[in-house]
């Protein structure tokens, strides 16, 4: 009877996953329509936040001085404290499109690259029309720029931002990487963001770009000094503002490597404690919800009887079908589909793992700074 009502729970879940959550799973909200150009360029500043980010410096700031936008485009490179040369690398690569900011001491009551972001926010002044806040190790397309402004002036955005594309070429990240992205979508249904009457809001830090203005109207940067996951707070602040768009692109690349399999379960460790509020009580129930969800269905199909045995079947079914689109926009085999409960099981453990390195005071932890203590 407890595993006919737990398949009847895992089954009744995946049907409103698919059918009663703005279609998350169909990965459709992308950056292909084109808009016509408007009447006066508007000017543009990039503001690209580094520490020690000499791998990966010279394609993300070479790919931004190649832009063909039209209007008046600058860059701002915020070296926040680099001690591999991250800014002289910069200079070869950026052309007179290039400024460098030193960036100052991080002082309390701020995470490190919403610090360094306010340095470029404050550095640009008032003569750019948007900022564009993009992170150290994206590539872009030479249209990036021209695409995002002419989308932005017409639907009226005050915040356009795109998904990038996540490198996926070792084993782990050809296991992980794509999961990831759907996990986010199903936090934050893209179509439900991109609705002006819904309440949701999130944005992808790689490649923001930011209505100055509006932005002013928000209270600037400072309003989310605090906040782990940058991103999504920029979201939460601009909806108040306007009208928001987030889009998957293959336009624009993430070229750091995410490693193995331990490297990539700390880097979702970094954050999904906070993503919980740093709740206990959220995440005793994140976990359990997880373990319903994904490894339930799979273990009541090969073990269950019956009606349980086939719930099991069905969710397990739905669940690997809501995979397909996220899987084909990535370019990998269909059959990771019916893997999914075993990747579940991975970010479930890598969930875990956050709470335990907030509770040691090495929460949030990148590039030597444990962030998340501020939330401690």
């Amino acid at each position: 009877m407890i595993l006919l009502v737990v398949a009847t729970i895992g089954f009744a879940a995946w049907g409103y996953l698919l059918f009663f959550r703005d279609n998350f799973w169909r990965a459709d909200q992308h950056d292909h329509r084109t808009f016509l150009p408007p009447e006066r360029w508007p000017t543009v500043t990039a503001i690209v936040p580094a520490r020690d980010e000499a791998d990966v410096i010279a394609r993300a700031i070479g790919s931004l001085a190649a832009q063909d936008y039209p209007g008046d485009f600058r860059i701002l490179l915020v070296d926040d404290g680099s001690s591999d040369g991250t800014a002289d690398i910069a200079w070869g690569a950026g052309g007179d499109r290039l400024q460098i900011i030193p960036g100052s001491p991080l002082p309390r009551g701020w995470t490190g690259k919403l610090w360094a972001m306010n340095q470029g926010f404050r550095a640009a002044g008032d003569a750019p029309d948007f900022l564009w806040f993009t992170d150290a190790d994206i590539v872009h397309a030479p249209d990036t720029a021209t695409m995002l402004v002419t989308r932005a002036m017409s639907e009226h955005l005050v915040l356009h931002t795109l998904m990038a594309e996540l490198r996926c070429d070792s084993a782990a990240e050809k296991a992980l990487v794509p999961a990831f992205v759907f996990f986010f979508q199903m936090l934050y249904p893209f179509a439900a963001v991109n609705n002006p009457k819904a309440r949701e809001a999130a944005a992808a830090g790689g490649c923001m770009l930011v209505d100055r203005a509006a932005l002013d109207r928000a209270g600037g940067i400072q309003t989310i000094a605090t906040a782990l996951i940058d991103d999504c707070a920029m979201g939460r602040a601009m909806k108040g503002q306007g009208r928001i768009r987030l889009s998957l692109t293959h336009r624009s690349q993430s070229i750091r490597p995410y490693g193995g399999w331990r490297d990539i379960g700390q880097m979702i460790a970094r954050s999904a404690y906070a993503q919980l509020n740093y709740s206990p009580l959220l995440l005793v129930g994140t976990i359990l919800g997880m373990l319903l969800l994904y490894v339930a269905p799979p273990l009541l199909a090969i073990f269950g009887e019956r009606g349980a045995r086939l719930l099991g079947l069905a969710a397990w079914g739905m669940m690997s079908a809501s995979f397909q689109p996220m899987l084909r926009f990535y370019r990998r085999s269909p059959l990771w589909g019916p893997a999914l409960p075993l990747i579940g099981l991975f970010y479930t453990g890598a969930t875990f793992a956050s709470a335990l390195q907030h509770w040691r005071g090495r929460g949030g932890m990148w590039k030597g700074r444990a962030q998340a203590q501020l939330h401690a």
